[in-house]
């Protein structure tokens, strides 16, 4: 709904939009925190599933990698 009322107004209602989002974070700096512990979480979990995997494919991979690399050298098999 927010494309369609600033559409063709110009770049001078965007810029004026702009500074009013950056005022407002700069008044309500401390104030909002965000969700720590949700992006802490998340972080843990994908660097748990990508050790998991790796553990898993180690070799695939490597050979994988090896081969795209003879690929592009020329000494492919």
């Amino acid at each position: 709904m927010r494309e369609m009322r600033t559409a063709g107004r110009g770049p001078l209602t965007a810029l004026s939009g702009v500074a009013l989002a950056l005022y407002t974070r700069l008044v309500y700096r401390g104030r909002d925190r965000g969700d720590v512990p949700g992006w802490v979480l998340v972080t843990i979990m994908t660097a748990g599933l990508v050790t998991a995997l790796w553990l898993v494919a180690d070799d695939k991979l490597k050979q994988l990698f090896n081969d795209a690399l003879d690929g592009v050298v020329g000494n492919a098999p």
